[in-house]
């Protein structure tokens, strides 16, 4: 292992796979460490995102690959329109494990009717780094396996446990590397403040003809929203913009790994529930960035506070959903007159669910867990737990399978 490395969840999904399967697709945000993870396992690496290394496939992709060492990594392969083609025939002819491995911070051509990758490509998500694998905790049970197995009071407190602004401070310093492990401060933001501008200029006018004002606008009520359930017209009402330039705009913002739109759940056991989604913005970092706004900011204001907090327990769930075993989906709950809402809502085999509210409270209690009271008196044996996730310091139980858990419980290895 170099020097400085931290160690990531796709480690061992990608090790795995390329044992198996002769092609392995890696996606994921810019900037959130696909490259330096994937060319620990590569014998060439090719950055197609650099037009002297990309000439030779642009000319000829088949010629290319099959002049190079494998495993071979392709970063950025989707700036040579050929190349995935040329993946395809190689494949079908040796379909020996371990020969390619491709990046790319664009999922917008996974969609295509032409894709070529079916059958032949599989694909791993890598998401920025997560509180657990920066605490070097990634080769212990995940959390969500943790509490299907042995209960959310099995959960972890650390010994010391972040204060509220503490938790702000770590969700605003974000998961992208370069800037959560090698910048501080006024460098961070600006960091920030650039990736921001390049995904929502460069990258977005690359893959789409949008207009980066507009799409930079509502990328900001985005933000302002994140982790909320709004109703559609009140998000582009509020850039002037009609509903199918915002729909446009949200595939573009997912399909550039910055926006995550989880689903809403629904049960034959319940009814009355809501079916609009919630939309997240998948680093609390660019909420900070396109706010303009520091940990002081978002401390003196209360709703911006909630959706942080909120917005930053996501980022720690979303990359624990392929590496707990149990394949969870994640989605929300609440009813149509609002008078029961659950934050966040694993699902997993067998319908059964493991709950989470968040609170930015150091000192919840039973009155916390009223909704999952009720969602666990509805579901009877399908509700595995409940968790209130806080920013005090214990893990105490408050009621039967509901217990509260500090947010660093997330990353701290169970007992």
């Amino acid at each position: 292992m170099s020097s400085g490395y931290v160690r990531r969840f796709l480690d061992d999904e990608l090790s795995d796979a390329l044992r198996v399967h002769p092609a392995v697709l890696v996606v994921g945000p810019r900037a959130s460490g696909k490259t330096t993870t994937a060319r620990r396992y590569a014998a060439t690496v090719v950055r197609l995102d650099r037009p002297a290394e990309a000439a030779a496939f642009i000319a000829d992709a088949d010629a290319a690959l099959a002049t190079l060492e494998e495993p071979v990594l392709l970063d950025e392969w989707q700036t040579v329109p050929g190349l995935l083609g040329a993946v395809k025939r190689a494949v079908d002819d040796d379909s020996r494990p371990g020969r390619f491995i491709l990046t790319g911070s664009v999922r917008a051509d996974l969609e295509g009717e032409t894709w070529p990758g079916t059958g032949r490509l599989v694909r791993l998500d890598m998401w920025g780094l997560a509180e657990r694998e920066i605490a070097g905790s990634t080769e212990v049970s995940s959390p969500l396996s943790v509490v299907a197995e042995h209960g959310a009071a099995a959960l972890s407190a650390p010994p010391s446990p972040p204060d509220l602004p503490g938790y702000i401070e770590l969700a605003l310093r974000g998961g992208f590397p370069d800037a959560a492990l090698r910048l501080e401060d006024a460098g961070r933001e600006q960091w920030l403040a650039s990736y921001l501008d390049q995904v929502l200029t460069r990258d977005a006018i690359d893959i789409s003809r949008r207009d980066p004002a507009l799409l930079t606008g509502y990328f900001e009520v985005l933000a302002l929203n994140s982790a909320g359930i709004v109703a559609d017209n009140t998000l582009f009402g509020a850039v002037a913009i009609d509903r199918r330039t915002a729909a446009a705009y949200e595939r573009l913002l997912s399909n550039l790994f910055v926006l995550d739109v989880v689903p809403a759940w629904s049960t034959n056991r319940l009814s009355r529930l809501v079916k609009t989604p919630k939309r997240y913005i998948t680093d609390a970092s660019l909420v900070a960035a396109a706010l303009r706004m520091d940990t002081r900011g978002v401390l003196r204001d209360g709703d911006i506070l909630g959706r942080v907090l909120d917005t930053f327990v996501a980022s720690q769930l979303r990359p624990e959903l392929n590496v707990s075993g149990l394949r969870p989906r994640l989605f929300h709950l609440r009813e149509k007159n609002g008078r029961h809402e659950i934050d966040l809502l694993a699902e997993l085999s067998g319908d059964r669910v493991i709950a989470f509210e968040v609170k930015a409270s150091a000192a919840p209690n039973r009155s916390d867990a009223a909704h999952l009271e009720w969602l666990r008196d509805r579901l009877g044996e399908r509700f595995v737990a409940g968790v209130v996730l806080h920013t005090g310091p214990s893990v105490f139980v408050l009621s039967d399978r509901i217990a509260a858990a500090p947010v660093a419980s997330l990353w701290t290895p169970p007992r």
